[in-house]
């Protein structure tokens, strides 16, 4: 699932140059998945869901990362609000799934995760890098998680619990039967 959001047409003072920049009306169409994380990771090498603190070219370029639609000038992404980010950031933090897990399940907690971790994951889950590699990067993420609590073997019930699921059937037994023993 993508985002669009929409640049009107603007003017934009370039400090550095010294000039004024006409920005075109446009329209970005954003996609947070694993394919933006693999371009932004190769060009500033290091992970971009481990990394919390960016800075503003790093969000900028992550962004730029994540465009699926062509013809966008570089000076577009310049022109976005605070509105448009607080958009984006709302969408970057979407679960995308109804799915839940609990904290204590989850594998991913410790680990830096990069975008070959996550295609490894998917490798060992069997998980079909087309199109998943083009969802979001949380239901992904999730997927990935749903796959791996699935495939761990049951834990064992410990002694104490064995002997009260033990006592419950025989009670029901009993019961049941209207026995004593």
């Amino acid at each position: 699932m993508s985002i669009s959001i929409p640049i009107p047409e603007r003017e934009l003072y370039d400090s550095e140059n010294n000039r004024f920049i006409d920005i075109p009306k446009s329209t970005l169409v954003l996609e947070h998945s694993l394919i933006s994380i693999s371009k932004w990771e190769s060009k500033w090498h290091k992970s971009y869901l481990s990394t919390p603190k960016k800075t503003k070219e790093e969000e900028i370029d992550y962004i730029r990362c994540m465009t699926i639609n062509s013809n966008v000038r570089p000076e577009a992404y310049y022109a976005l609000t605070k509105s448009d980010w607080k958009r984006i950031e709302a969408y970057l933090n979407d679960p995308m799934t109804a799915t839940t897990v609990k904290n204590n399940q989850s594998k991913f907690n410790r680990d830096i995760i990069t975008n070959e971790i996550i295609y490894y994951w998917m490798c060992e889950l069997g998980i079909p890098f087309e199109p998943c590699e083009k969802w979001h990067i949380n239901r992904l993420l999730m997927l990935i998680e749903v796959c791996s609590i699935k495939r761990q073997k049951p834990k064992n019930m410990s002694p104490a619990a064995v002997m009260r699921q033990n006592h419950a059937l025989n009670a029901a037994r009993r019961a049941k039967h209207h026995t004593r023993g």
